[in-house]
């Protein structure tokens, strides 16, 4: 679909890039000649990931240790980023957490440890990256990846449905507020691409995605190179003058359903109470490989 060196010249950052759909698209990028940095808090996966692309992409991919969550280790990123192989070009925000949970039992501590993630750390790498191209009279592309119950609400979510509606929001006013600078801001709201963390947190029980295939009007999930695809679109060099928007890339799920997780209403005490420990046992699946890695 686009040439070999469509993104030749670019320098792109992906935060949370080294997992899931961050990874895929990092990879998407560097297969078409741009020179791709990855960040997340986990400085031997995003390290162990740079250098699979690299290996099999033969492109330039750099690995960077950084808590979106902290406005200092995001300039120190940045500035790194800036200094190791020149200003960025594009920034795409993906880096993001999400679990369910009835809403009256979320603590201040759940709310906050998505939306810290979600909508402050987001705001944090998009203005401190923001800010340097401004100084320094730059172009540039900040592509942010949302979902679709920014339009519907969804419940059991509702810190990451209220983060990344503030994420859209955002989207919308900088894209005319720096617009004159030659800055565009877009967002794609993707439907259900699996990938083993959100399934894990989002759909812990067995046989996750069944609903969501019976009721998808295409009858399935997502596949991964159909969201690179339209990433890389958007970030190349010929799409400049398409700022300000929020594509959805669902199989017209979303038009068809409206919310997701509505098949969670009917839940017991006792449903609920298991998902919990499945998350719950998730969780410290990660901490210990963190922690071994």
């Amino acid at each position: 679909m686009f040439r070999d060196d469509v993104l030749k010249g670019q320098h792109i950052l992906v935060t949370g890039g080294g997992t899931g759909l961050g990874r895929e698209m990092a990879h998407r990028f560097a297969g078409y000649g741009a020179r791709v940095a990855i960040c997340g808090r986990r400085e031997a996966v995003v390290r162990e990931t740079a250098e699979a692309i690299a290996r099999e992409t033969g492109a330039a991919v750099d690995a960077y240790e950084c808590d979106i969550r902290s406005p200092e280790s995001v300039r120190a990123m940045v500035d790194r980023a800036w200094l190791d192989h020149g200003p960025l070009t594009g920034l795409v925000n993906n880096a993001a957490g999400n679990f369910i949970s009835r809403t009256e039992d979320l603590t201040a501590n759940g709310f906050n440890a998505i939306s810290d993630i979600v909508l402050r750390g987001t705001f944090y790498v998009t203005n401190a990256i923001g800010q340097r191209w401004i100084a320094e009279q730059r172009k540039g592309s900040v592509l942010s990846i949302l979902a679709t119950f920014t339009r519907t609400g969804a419940p059991f979510v509702v810190p990451s449905a209220m983060s990344k509606a503030g994420i859209e929001a955002m989207t919308r006013s900088l894209a005319i507020e720096w617009g004159r600078y030659g800055i565009r801001l877009n967002a794609i709201s993707p439907g259900i691409f699996p990938t083993e963390g959100a399934s894990a947190r989002l759909r812990p029980t067995d046989n996750a995605h069944d609903y969501e295939r019976s009721v998808n009007p295409m009858g399935r999930l997502g596949q991964k190179p159909e969201l690179t695809t339209l990433a890389t679109f958007l970030m190349a060099p010929g799409c400049e003058w398409l700022s300000g928007e929020t594509i959805a890339v669902d199989g017209a799920h979303g038009l068809a359903n409206g919310a997701y997780f509505t098949n969670y209403l009917p839940w017991t005490d006792a449903q609920w109470q298991q998902a919990r420990e499945r998350i719950r046992g998730r969780d410290r699946n990660d901490k210990a490989a963190s922690a071994a890695g």
